[in-house]
């Protein structure tokens, strides 16, 4: 499956934006979905993940409470909404698909997009 990820921009603290994940050239469904983040100088950082049929969600502890990761399989598109948004939240997203279980663990995902940049001024 291939992943565009699409939504980034510039915005201030205090902000929404919601992040878009088109998948393409597989059955969606039959992929558990996650995003992903990268600041300049950090590690990659899990975001949130979502299970095939979108029953279940997990967030990482820096944005549980803020943002929303939600899926629609009919389109084929995964969603972050991000709330309340830091300057901390700035950094590269990345949609990320795999056809095995849930997990944080980046290394779990076979499929990848190329990052859509989101940055949050103060």
């Amino acid at each position: 499956v291939q992943l565009q990820a699409s939504g980034g921009g510039l915005v201030q603290a205090g902000d929404s934006l919601r992040l878009s994940c088109a998948a393409s050239g597989g059955a969606f469904s039959d992929y558990v979905a996650a995003w992903f983040r990268r600041a300049p100088g950090k590690e990659r950082e899990f975001v949130s993940a979502i299970s095939k049929s979108g029953s279940s969600t997990f967030y990482g502890d820096s944005v549980r409470g803020r943002f929303t990761i939600s899926r629609d399989n009919a389109k084929s598109t995964v969603y972050l909404q991000m709330g309340s948004l830091k300057p901390e939240d700035s950094a590269v997203y990345y949609c990320a698909a795999d056809a095995s279980i849930i997990r944080r663990t980046a290394e779990s995902y076979d499929h990848w997009g190329q990052g859509t940049l989101v940055t949050v001024s103060s």
